[in-house]
C-alpha cells in the first residue's frame, strides 16, 4: 500500500535535545492532539492547531536546558501530565501548564534519560540509574558504560516493572531492583529505546548510533531478538523512534528519525519483518518523532521536531492543487488569507531587522558600548564508521555556517561525502616545526546549517583534529571543537573474538594502579568508558574495522595482558603504553611472545584488499587509452569483453578511485610496518630490505610476499 504524506511546518522553538517533544492524548477518537515541546532555553511550550495556526496553550518561563520529556499519570488514566528534566531536577506540569512537581534528584551528574510510569520515576545520568517511587529512593545501579536511554516494561506476564537501559558498550542491560538481571548484545551502540506496544508488553525497539534498528523480546531470565534492520545505505544514526498506525492497516508502524534529517516509516507485510514504506529528508537532525493527529481532525500524521526547534508535520491530508486558467491562479479564500498574513508578518520582520541594524551601527560607533560575542550551540558527533573504516564528523549549528577550518597535527585523509556541497580548499602546512599535517577550509553554500565530513586516520599516529566553526553571525565569532585521534583509532569494541587465530602476546607488570592502566587503555583505544570499571580486573575485545584483525585486553592493578593477531598492533601498544608509564615515572617490566604464524595470517587478511585496489588502479590507468581507441575507431565492438566492461563502468570506477585517495599507499604502509615490526621484536633493523619488498609489491604475488617475509 502506497503512503503519501505532505509536509507542513507548524512552529519553531529554541534548539531541542533528543526526545523532548510529545503528543498529549486525544480527547475524542478522531480529534486533534496538543503538542508539548521543551528546548535548550528551558521553555516548555504546549500548543494546538486551529485553522492552520499554532495556538499556544501554555508557555513556561526560561530556565536550565531541558534534556528529556516524558508523559505520565495515574495507572489506567490518560497519560497527560508532562515531565521534563533539567540538570538533576525533574519538573511536572499539568496539560494546562500548572507546575505540580519539582523534584531534586541530588545527582552529581545531569539527568540525560527519563521514564515515568504511574508513581514510579526512573532517571539516568551518565553512568547512574535511579528509581524513585512517590519521590522516595527505591533502587540504584552503576552501569559499566554510559547510559543513553531508558524504558520500562509492564506486562501481565512480568511480575513487576522491568527497567531496560541502553548502554554505549553495545549492550541493553535488564535490571531487577538494584541488580543486573542480564544483558543483551546489540549490533551497535544503542541510542534510543521505545516500547513496541505502548499499552504494555515485553517487546522493546532499539535504534543505534550507526543507523540500525531492532526488536527484542524481554523475558524474566533472558531475551530473544525478533528482527534487525541494517543500514546498508549508510544513513544517519537513530535519534528517535515511535510506533503508530499511520498506514491504517490495523498494525502499528515504526516511525524513525535520524541525525541526518531522514524520516522513515516502516510497515509490516504478512511477514513479521518491517519494510520501508515512506521516506522524507529534512535539512537537519530529527530529535523527536510522534505519530498522531495534529493539523486537522481525522487526518493522521507523523510529527517531527528538529535540532533547531522546527515542529514539522507529514500529514496524510490531501493537498488541493489550485485551479489555473491561463496566467490566472485561482486561490481559495483560506489560502489568500494565509498569504496575506504571511506577507504582513514578513514586512514586520524586515522592519525589525532594519531597526536592529541601525541600533547596532549606532552602538558600535559609541565609545562606551561593549561588544558581546554572540553565543551559539554546536551539535557535533565524531564516530567511527565500521563499513569503510573512516571517521564521520557531523557539525550542526542553529544558524547558517559561513566556513569551517579543519586543522590536524597527525596525517589524515579527507574523503569525499556525497551530501557535502561545501567548497574545500587546502593550505600548505609546515609539518616538521609545528606539527601541522592538515589545513583545510570548507566554504559553505547559503543556508547550510549541517555539515558532514569523513576522515581516515593511520594507526600508530595519534594527536588532535580541530574544527573551527564560523557561522554567519555579526560580530564575527568562531568556536573550536577538538577530537582525539587515538593510537589504535580504527579499532571498534566487539562482544567476542576468534580464539583460533595465531596470537601475539604483550604483558606489562609494574607498580601501577587499576585506574592508571585503565587511563592508558582509554588513551590508546576508542570506545572504552572513561570511568574506571567496577571490580578488580576487566577484559575488553576489539576488532580492526579496516583489516579485521583483533585485540583482547585484560588488565588489573599491577598487571596488563594484551593479545592480537597483528604484530603491528602489539608494537603500537608497547610503544604508547611504555611512553605513558614513563610520563608517570613508573617502571614497567615488559615481556612479549611473538607468533611468527600471525605475520602470514595478517598478510592473507590484507591480500583481498590489496588485490582489489591494484586491479582498480590498473583499470583506471586503462580508461583514457580505451576511450581514445573508441573515438578513433568509432565504436568499441572490436575490444575484448574485459576492456568493454571497463569502458562501460568507467564512471563508477573513477568515482570509486576518487573516493579512496591513497588507499593503495595505506596498504603498502601497513605491509612495510609489518615487516619492520616483525624484525624489531627480534632486535634486527631491516629498513634496507624495504626497497626489495616494494619491488615485490609492484609485481604483486601473495606467495612471493610470504616467502620474502619468511626469510631469516
Amino acid at each position: 500500500m502506497e503512503l503519501h504524506l505532505h509536509r507542513l511546518d507548524y512552529t519553531q522553538v529554541g534548539v531541542t535535545s533528543q526526545k523532548t517533544m510529545r503528543l498529549l492524548p486525544a480527547l475524542g477518537k478522531k480529534s486533534t492532539q496538543k503538542v508539548a515541546i521543551a528546548d535548550h532555553d528551558g521553555v516548555v511550550t504546549c500548543f494546538g492547531m486551529k485553522k492552520g495556526e499554532a495556538v499556544p496553550v501554555f508557555k513556561t518561563l526560561p530556565g536550565a536546558k531541558v534534556a528529556r520529556m516524558d508523559l505520565g499519570g495515574a495507572v489506567g488514566t490518560p497519560q497527560e501530565k508532562i515531565f521534563v528534566c533539567s540538570g538533576s531536577q525533574v519538573r511536572g506540569f499539568t496539560k494546562k501548564g500548572k507546575q505540580f512537581l519539582t523534584f531534586e534528584a541530588n545527582l552529581t551528574e545531569s539527568i540525560n534519560a527519563l521514564h515515568v510510569s504511574g508513581a514510579d520515576l526512573f532517571v539516568c545520568a551518565s553512568y547512574i540509574y535511579n528509581h524513585y517511587c512517590d519521590c522516595k529512593d527505591q533502587d540504584y545501579f552503576l552501569s559499566g558504560d554510559k547510559i543513553n536511554d531508558i524504558t520500562c516494561l509492564s506486562s501481565e506476564k512480568l511480575p513487576h516493572l522491568i527497567p531496560v537501559l541502553a548502554c554505549q558498550d553495545r549492550v541493553l542491560r535488564v535490571l531487577q531492583g538494584s541488580e543486573l538481571s542480564y544483558d543483551i548484545e546489540v549490533p551497535g551502540p544503542p541510542s534510543v529505546l521505545e516500547l513496541f506496544n505502548k499499552d504494555g508488553g515485553e517487546e522493546v525497539l532499539y535504534g543505534t548510533t550507526d543507523g540500525k534498528i531492532g526488536l527484542v523480546q524481554i523475558g524474566d531470565c533472558d531475551a530473544a531478538t525478533k528482527w534487525e534492520v541494517g543500514n546498508e545505505k549508510r544513513k544517519g544514526g537513530i535519534l528517535c523512534i515511535d510506533t503508530y498506525d499511520i498506514i491504517g492497516d490495523g498494525v502499528n508502524d515504526i516511525l524513525v528519525g535520524r541525525d541526518d534529517g531522514t524520516v522513515e516509516v516502516y510497515g509490516f507485510d504478512s511477514s513479521s519483518e518491517p519494510t520501508l514504506r515512506f521516506e522524507h529528508v529534512l535539512t537537519e537532525s530529527v530529535t523527536s518523532i510522534q505519530g498522531g493527529c495534529v493539523g486537522k481532525e481525522s487526518y493522521d500524521e507523523v510529527l517531527t521536531a528538529t535540532y533547531t526547534g522546527w515542529v514539522t508535520g507529514l500529514t496524510s491530508e490531501p493537498q488541493r492543487a489550485e485551479a489555473v486558467q491561463g496566467d490566472e491562479v485561482r486561490m481559495s479564500k483560506e489560502t489568500q488569507s494565509k498569504i496575506e498574513a504571511l506577507s504582513a508578518e514578513l514586512e514586520q520582520l524586515q522592519m525589525k531587522v532594519l531597526q536592529g541594524r541601525e541600533q547596532y551601527q549606532q552602538s558600535s560607533q559609541s565609545s562606551t558600548a561593549v561588544s558581546a560575542v554572540p553565543v551559539f550551540s554546536i551539535n557535533d558527533k565524531f564516530t567511527l564508521c565500521q563499513d569503510d573504516a573512516s571517521y564521520s564528523l557531523t557539525l550542526e549549528v542553529p544558524t547558517a555556517i559561513d566556513n569551517l577550518l579543519l586543522q590536524s597535527d597527525v596525517p589524515i585523509d579527507l574523503l569525499d561525502v556525497d551530501k557535502n556541497s561545501a567548497v574545500v580548499s587546502f593550505s600548505e602546512c609546515d609539518s616538521q616545526p609545528n606539527g601541522n599535517f592538515l589545513l583545510a577550509t570548507y566554504r559553505c553554500q547559503a543556508n547550510t546549517t549541517r555539515l558532514e565530513l569523513k576522515v581516515r586516520s593511520i594507526e600508530g599516529q595519534y594527536g588532535t583534529l580541530q574544527a573551527y566553526v564560523t557561522p554567519r553571525l555579526q560580530p564575527k565569532t568562531c568556536q573550536v571543537r577538538q577530537y582525539q585521534i587515538k593510537p589504535l583509532s580504527l579499532h571498534q569494541r566487539t562482544h567476542s573474538i576468534d580464539p583460533d587465530r595465531p596470537m601475539n602476546r604483550l604483558s606489562l607488570v609494574g607498580q601501577f594502579s587499576f585506574a592508571e592502566i585503565h587511563s592508558w587503555v582509554v588513551f590508546c583505544l576508542p570506545e572504552v568508558p572513561e570511568k574506571t570499571p567496577a571490580g578488580e580486573s576487566v577484559t575488553f575485545y576489539f576488532h580492526n574495522t579496516f583489516l579485521g584483525t583483533q585485540i583482547e585486553a585484560t588488565y588489573c592493578k599491577g598487571e596488563g595482558h594484551f593479545k592480537s593477531d597483528n604484530i603491528s598492533t602489539i608494537s603500537i601498544l608497547r610503544d604508547v603504553l611504555s611512553k605513558e608509564a614513563t610520563k608517570k615515572k613508573i617502571n614497567l617490566n615488559i615481556s612479549y611472545d611473538i607468533n611468527d604464524d600471525s605475520v602470514s595470517h595478517t598478510l592473507r587478511m590484507i591480500h583481498p584488499k590489496l588485490e582489489y585496489q591494484l586491479l582498480l588502479a590498473k583499470k583506471v590507468q586503462l580508461i583514457d587509452a580505451l576511450k581514445e581507441l573508441q573515438v578513433h575507431e568509432g565504436n568499441a565492438d572490436f575490444l575484448i569483453p574485459e576492456y568493454r566492461s571497463i569502458l562501460d563502468e568507467s564512471a563508477s570506477l573513477l568515482e570509486e578511485y576518487k573516493k579512496q585517495p591513497a588507499h593503495l599507499d595505506r596498504l603498502y604502509g601497513m605491509i612495510t610496518d609489518l615487516l619492520i615490526d616483525k624484525f624489531k621484536f627480534k632486535g634486527k633493523n631491516v629498513r634496507t630490505k624495504v626497497s626489495s619488498m616494494l619491488e615485490i609489491l609492484d609485481h604483486y604475488d601473495l606467495n612471493s610476499l610470504l616467502d620474502f617475509f619468511s626469510e631469516p
